[in-house]
Formats: C-alpha cells, structure tokens, sequence
C-alpha cells in the first residue's frame, strides 16, 4: 500500500498535503497521528505535527455509490506529549500508594478523555505481560463497538498502554507495569501465540528444520520466547529488523 509522511503546522494541514500527494480522498485513507505538534512560546519550541497517511486497497460494487463513504482509519502513534496532555486533565489527588486504583482511575479518565465510553475491570495478569509479574496490574476495557481502541494489528491499543504507564509512572512515581487489554484481544491473541508455538516448536523436533514465524511486535515475540523456553532441544532467536523482526525456532544440534 502507497503511505507517506508529513509534517506542517497542524494534523489537519499534514493531513490534506499527504492526500493531494496520495491522490486520495479521506475515505481511502488510514492516518496514524505521529505528533500533535506544539505552539510553543513566543515562537521557540514550536514543534511541526507529523502524520502517516496510507492508502487502503478498496473494494468497489455496482452498489457502493448507495452507501455513504467510509470514515477514516485514524490512529495515534506513541507520544510522551500527548500523553503530557492527557494527565493535565487527570485528578492529581488520586491515591497513587495503591498501583491498581491509579492505573484503573488513569485508565478510565484517559477514555474520557478520548471521548470513549467504556468499563474498566481489573483482571489477571497474562504470564509474559511483564518482566516481573509480581509488578503487573492488568486491565481490560468493555464495552460496544470499541474496535476503535485496538486499531489495525493492536497499534492503537499499544499506544494507550504506552500512555496508561507513562501517566501512572509519573503519577506515582513507581515503575509498575500496566497492561491494557480491550474486550480479550490481548488474552486471545496471547492464546493463539502460545499454541502456535507449541505446535511449530513440535514441528521442529520433528523435522529437524528451522521455522521462523511471521513479523511480530517484541510483545508477541516474547510470548514466543516464554512458550518454548522450556523446551530442551530446541531454541529460539530474534530475527531481522525493525517491523520486519520476527522469531526463529530452532533444534539444537548435538
């Protein structure tokens, strides 16, 4: 798919260079929100917005035209300045001796914040959600149509955890690790990991040949890792870089 990048004084200005460069229309596109930007004071430390605008592959019936344009995919990247934003409007009078209450009270007021109606409910942490699991509050968020908050392969959902921690960090001063989830797609997902990894690590012992997965986030990597680990015969690597990063499953020779 054809993407591009750009920055101006605004989203909505970053936004229209890159469909005018696309040759798009707003429907056709998915925009991810790199950086808001910023003002700045007196004209120092203005900061351009930058954004990621991809054009879909759609499809078109006879009937499409019956039916209104889609809206735009539009997600935000991980940024500490949003972030910084979003806690203005949170409470600073919260209890932040107590890791769980502050992560659901930050939690909740970001989704007000983002305008989106849901339950918080605290739940059990999933073993590889953090690097110390006595350490991990978890989450999940409830609620109708709230595909928007895990976004095209979880981006979106990575980023309001990113911002959950950072807020909750801040906060409290700790460095207790939040997971987020919405509506199981993390615990399903972290399921359907684990059981490919079994099944691929038996197909190693069993054919003695390499086989290395699809491209992961390091999340999705590590569960990988942990499944295997265990396993004697065989190891598991890193590979690649960037997105393209994905795992190998190895049998160690003798």
């Amino acid at each position: 798919m054809e993407s591009q990048e750009t920055s101006a004084k605004s989203v909505d200005e970053a936004v229209e260079i890159a469909l005018q460069s696309l040759g798009a229309k707003l429907s056709e596109v998915e925009i991810v929100i790199l950086s808001e930007g910023r003002a700045g004071i007196l004209g120092l430390g203005a900061e351009d917005a930058r954004v990621r605008v991809t054009k879909l592959e759609i499809r078109r019936s006879r009937m499409s035209a019956d039916f209104p344009p889609r809206p735009p995919v539009i997600s935000y990247a991980p940024s500490a300045h949003t972030a910084d934003r979003a806690a203005a409007h949170i409470s600073t009078g919260m209890d932040v001796t107590d890791a769980s209450k502050t992560g659901q009270e930050v939690l909740e007021a970001l989704l007000d914040y983002l305008g989106v109606e849901a339950e918080v409910v605290e739940t059990k942490p999933m073993q590889a959600s953090s690097t110390d699991a006595q350490d991990a509050v978890s989450f999940d968020v409830r609620g109708p149509d709230l595909g928007i908050l895990i976004g095209r392969k979880g981006q979106t959902l990575a980023s309001l955890q990113y911002m959950t921690n950072l807020i909750v960090n801040k906060k409290s001063g700790s460095q207790t690790a939040v997971t987020v989830d919405v509506e199981g797609y993390k615990a399903r997902r972290y399921e359907s990991l684990r059981n490919l990894a079994m099944r691929m690590g038996d197909r190693v012992r069993t054919s003695g040949q390499t086989v290395t997965l699809e491209p992961m986030s390091a999340a999705e990597r590590r569960i990988i890792h942990m499944a295997l680990q265990d396993f004697q015969d065989i190891t598991t690597q890193s590979v690649g870089e960037g997105e393209s990063r994905k795992v190998s499953i190895i049998l160690k020779r003798r």
